[in-house]
């Protein structure tokens, strides 16, 4: 019996991580020239654990998005509401980056930010009502969104002269 593959679960699953991908371009190169200047809170985590934690709840992301697909009738059924909740989710979050490492807005990317949570809550609701295992896969991301957004709002508060600079130099 030959093997099916399903292209629209591996599609919907790489989907989100595509965004992931094309951010960390933007991302290592603001890292040591910036990014590493900032007055940066004693918590936060690691800078390496961001790629595989971000690979791993874009997977989720991606496959939730699936199963909310396959069990609400695609596009044309009752899934079209949280595929577009969560396609605006994932638009939200990749433009956070370019926001923050590439236009060095911290107090901007602060802001949008607050799109990414309420897009990520309701996607989290609404998969949920087409499929509970969906919905919490997405809890995992919201509560990262949680700590993204602590993180984010201690850089802007505690570097507020240079929140809006391009670059900060070391003495």
């Amino acid at each position: 019996m030959p093997v099916q593959i399903n292209w629209t679960a591996i599609g919907a699953t790489i989907l989100p991580n595509l965004g992931g991908i094309a951010g960390g371009f933007i991302t290592r190169a603001a890292i040591p020239k910036w990014y590493e200047n900032l007055k940066r809170p004693e918590w936060r985590p690691p800078n390496w654990v961001f790629a595989p934690m971000w690979t791993s709840l874009y997977t989720s992301m991606g496959y939730a998005s699936y199963l909310v697909y396959r069990d609400g009738g695609g596009f044309e059924g009752p899934a079209r509401l949280p595929l577009i909740i969560y396609g605006s989710n994932l638009v939200f979050n990749w433009i956070w980056t370019p926001i923050f490492f590439g236009a060095r807005r911290i107090d901007l990317a602060l802001f949008e930010m607050q799109l990414v949570n309420a897009t990520a809550v309701a996607t989290a609701y609404l998969f949920h009502q087409i499929n509970p295992v969906a919905g919490y896969l997405i809890i995992p991301y919201c509560i990262w969104m949680g700590l993204a957004t602590a993180l984010n709002y201690t850089i802007w508060r505690d570097n507020k002269e240079g929140a809006k600079i391009t670059e900060i130099k070391k003495d």
